[in-house]
């Protein structure tokens, strides 16, 4: 006989407290270490390689970033290098004009405030151009370990698509999510959701047939069963 906790519903999603709890537990025996896509050597490139995937793909940042690392792993190397020295290794990136003029300027914010330490909490880190709550999340969750939910494009296609999480704003399915989410899954939910969301339930076409979850998804009309 299941528990009044397993079987209790929870606002804004169409899930049970156990049907969440066997969905992360899942996706923990799937993926038990998950990581980024993005490539990087420390917080400071890895706060710059979030800056500059935004509407990029994990994969353009990558093929920029690498030979960009070798010289410029530090606020201090990035600032010496320059704006548009930067944007020469920068410059297949969309909006990269940008991206350079905001990451010079952070790494000087960076060493004129934290000795040139990227710092962990999200209102210092939302203080710098270039980093709103989605890029500061992923920092305190990569980088410093802390339980944050960064709600991209892909947890907030699917957290609404699989009726997760339900909202008509990144910042009302984030803070859902950190709601129903157990605790001891949350150090790496948003990981779990993205890959899920990039490689599985993806936007047109989503391969159900390969879907861990699919007997407890409240999809009503599951792609794979499509004429």
């Amino acid at each position: 006989m299941q528990s009044d906790k397993k079987v209790r519903h929870v606002r804004d999603t169409a899930y049970t407290e156990g049907e969440i709890e066997e969905i992360f537990r899942r996706f923990s025996v799937e993926r038990p270490n998950p990581q980024s896509d993005l490539k990087y050597t420390n917080p400071y490139t890895l706060l710059v390689a979030v800056v500059l995937s935004a509407q990029v793909t994990d994969a353009g940042v990558n093929k920029a970033t690498k030979p960009l690392f070798e010289i410029a792993d530090t606020p201090e190397k990035m600032v010496a290098l320059g704006e548009e020295e930067l944007g020469r290794y920068i410059r297949t990136i969309g909006l990269w004009r940008n991206k350079a003029k905001n990451i010079i300027t952070l790494s000087q914010i960076l060493i004129r405030n934290n000795h040139g330490q990227v710092p962990d909490s999200r209102e210092a880190l939302m203080e710098l151009p270039g980093v709103g709550q989605k890029t500061a999340n992923v920092i305190l969750n990569i980088a410093f370990h802390q339980l944050t939910m960064a709600v991209d494009t892909h947890i907030f296609r699917l957290a609404n698509r699989l009726k997760l999480a339900t909202g008509k704003t990144p910042e009302k399915v984030e803070k859902k999510l950190l709601q129903i989410i157990p605790s001891h899954y949350l150090l790496h939910a948003h990981h779990w959701l993205i890959l899920h969301g990039r490689y599985i339930c993806k936007a047109r076409k989503s391969e159900c047939q390969n879907c861990i979850i699919s007997d407890l998804c409240k999809v009503a009309i599951k792609t794979n069963k499509l004429s």
